[in-house]
Formats: C-alpha cells, structure tokens, sequence
C-alpha cells in the first residue's frame, strides 16, 4: 500500500521544511511513504528546499496556475507514481502531519472513499467569531448540495482513495475545495470526516485578499456546480417560479374581464404572457440541460476508465521530477 502525501506550494520557504518534517514516515497499513511538492510558480527558495530535504517528487509549473489546478496536477502525478491512497495537506503548516494516520486509517478500513480533516471551524479559537460562522454556513451549504454530511467543507487537509482521485475532475482555477466534494457527492462516493489537530497561522490565505472576494468566489464555485450536477432541479424551480409569477397578473386580468372590467388593465396580461414565456422556456432549458448533464456523466465514465487503463502501469522509480510549461 503506497501513500502520496501531496503538497502544494507557493512561495513557502519560511514554511516548508516544518511540513516535510512533520509528517509521518511509518504508518501501520501503509508501505510506502512519498512526498510530493507542486511548485506553483514559486519566486523563492522553496524548490531547493524541497530538494534538500530530499523530497521523493517535484512538480513545477513555469507560472502561476492556481490552487485548483495544481491540486489536479498534484492528483494526477501522484496517480502515475503508483499512489494508493493520496493526502492533500498545505504549504502554509496550517495542519498537523500527525493526524495523517486518522485521516488514512478510514480508507484502509474500507469505509471511505475521500477523509476530510475537520477543524473544528466552529469552535477553533484561531479563527475569528465571522469566520468560525462563515464556516458553518458554507459546510452547510455544501451539505444540502452534496448530500453528504462534511463538518469542514474548505478543509484541505484530505485523504483519497485511488478510486476517487480517478473520478475527482476540478473544473475551477479558484480552490477545489467545495467542488470536489459536491463531485463526490454526485458520484455517489464515500465521504468521512475525522478531528485534525492545526497548528498557529504562520501567514494570511492567499486564497483571496479579503473575506469578501472569498466568499465571492466561493459563492460563484457553488453556484456552477449546482447548476452543473443539479441543472434539472435548478432549472425547474427557477422555470416554475416564473410561470407562477406570471399566473398572478394573468388571474388579475382574467377576473376583471369576467365581471366586465377588463378595460385598461391589458398591461396585467402582457406582464404576465412575459414570465409565463420565460417560464416555459426555462422548463424547456432544465430538460435539455438534463440531458447534457446525462452526456457528461457518461463522459467522465468513460474518462475515468481511460485514467485508470492509462495509469495501470507505474514507474518503477520511485524518484521522479517534472515541470510544466505554461499554459
């Protein structure tokens, strides 16, 4: 059993060699232990200490990429080198490597596909009261999406099974945090959550430079993939409240006309001739968004087989190092 702890960078060399540190190098049911750091385009010193510290694989992207897409750049790497289980931790030493056996031993056990590290957000004492409530909500919010119950959903401290880093597609550049999660949700994948211990916050998230342009962001991540894995339901609902809408002023017009008091009030039954157009049509629009989301389930199908025959073979070194070219 081979596990891949992956650890996406971003100029952390104040920060790097306490993560590759602490994180364990036996753990029971496992036998091999691998460190993998994605460079994301890093201006410091952060490759070379990664390379000191002899760090089994290095992935380096030219430029800038974003979280998202190193974190899938990450997966897939770890996937050609034979990984079995993959853990995701951050640069930044925000979470304890001593709580990756807790998050792994779930998967060994057969009860999960995907672990995520729970924080305790709402009672973490390093968080701020707006942000432990933040947190809440967009657990919460990702449950009712996903159908899954996460009490951490931005953790990214998180442990995957090989099956589920073959299904897992990222298609935000912002963070795949909640969309992986709404992903496996749909997927129909097992999902736990475990207590992770963290350590102090040695610097701001660089996720987004206010609390405001990350909840933008997080928002318009949730949205996309509502709309992408629930179009049918989302499209009715938003189609019915519009006929509905539409009904009211028409009812208004009808039932002046029927006691002969119609005159005047044509501007109720054009008012409401508009939403009810708009309602059909955006009927119209969630079944034919149905069906394109039933193609692209069949896609990622079939998607997922072709990574799987593609990575069925590994290396047989167990020491590799790439870099990207810029996109």
């Amino acid at each position: 059993m081979k596990l891949i702890v992956q650890i996406p960078c971003l100029n952390e060399e104040a920060n790097i060699a306490s993560v590759v540190k602490d994180i364990p190098s036996e753990i029971p049911g496992i036998d091999i232990i691998e460190i993998q750091v994605i460079d994301d385009g890093s201006t410091d010193r952060t490759v070379e200490i990664a390379r000191e510290l002899g760090v089994t694989h290095i992935v380096e992207n030219d430029v800038n990429k974003g979280l998202a897409k190193s974190f899938q750049l990450g997966i897939e790497h770890a996937l050609r080198n034979g990984a079995d289980i993959i853990v995701n931790t951050d640069g930044d030493n925000q979470y304890c490597g001593a709580s990756i056996p807790d998050l792994v031993r779930p998967i060994l056990d057969r009860r999960a596909d995907i672990v995520v590290g729970d924080r305790k957000p709402g009672a973490n004492p390093e968080f701020s009261f707006l942000k432990r409530q933040l947190q809440k909500l967009g657990s919460f919010v990702v449950q009712k999406l996903s159908g899954l119950v996460v009490a951490d959903a931005v953790s990214g401290f998180r442990a995957y099974s090989r099956e589920a880093a073959l299904t897992i597609n990222v298609m935000t550049t912002f963070s795949y945090t909640t969309e992986t999660l709404i992903h496996a949700g749909q997927h129909g994948l097992s999902v736990l959550s475990v207590p992770v211990a963290t350590n102090s916050e040695t610097r701001p998230s660089r996720l987004s430079t206010s609390m405001i342009g990350f909840l933008y962001k997080q928002t318009i991540t949730i949205l996309r993939s509502f709309f992408m894995y629930r179009s049918l339901s989302a499209f009715l609902f938003m189609g019915g409240l519009m006929i509905l809408i539409g009904l009211l002023p028409v009812a208004r017009f009808l039932y002046f006309y029927s006691i002969g008091d119609g005159e005047g009030r044509i501007q109720s039954l054009v008012l409401g001739s508009m939403f009810l157009l708009a309602g059909y049509m955006t009927v119209v629009v969630a079944f034919l968004s149905d069906a394109i989301a039933t193609n692209r389930r069949l896609t990622e199908n079939v998607l997922r087989r072709l990574r799987s025959q593609e990575l069925a073979n590994p290396p047989e070194t167990n020491t590799w190092q790439d870099r990207t070219d810029a996109e």
